[in-house]
């Protein structure tokens, strides 16, 4: 699915990060990938939506470790930062990375309970 932008002119990233979060909160898409050009206003947005965990990844290794300890589900892409290949390389990674569970699986069910009582 995309979200959009279709077009090289400034736009507001809420408008397409938060509709591409909710469908990856609603198991509409197993991933969502997000980009601007830090990374950090599209990761912020989409870690506002509810069952998103959303990771600022600018390194392959970054991405390994954002699934594997954080089962992040939102791969957020620095566009100013990275190359074309980077990306690509991170992106494979990110959608291809297991989620390790034991110990990192206490810590991410700690922040979803959190989650949950907040936004209930």
């Amino acid at each position: 699915m995309d979200f959009g932008t279709s077009s090289e002119e400034s736009t507001d990233y809420p408008d397409y990060i938060i509709p591409c979060a909710e469908s990856v909160a609603k198991g509409e898409a197993d991933f969502g990938i997000v980009i601007c050009s830090t990374g950090q206003g599209s990761s912020i947005a989409a870690n506002k939506v509810k069952g998103v965990r959303s990771a600022l990844c600018l390194t392959p290794t970054f991405a390994r470790l954002a699934r594997q300890h954080n089962d992040a589900n939102v791969l957020a892409l620095p566009a100013d930062f990275i190359s074309l290949q980077d990306a690509i390389t991170t992106v494979e990674v990110f959608i291809n990375t297991p989620f390790e569970g034991g110990r990192h699986a206490r810590r991410v069910n700690k922040i979803v309970d959190y989650e949950n009582r907040r936004n209930s």
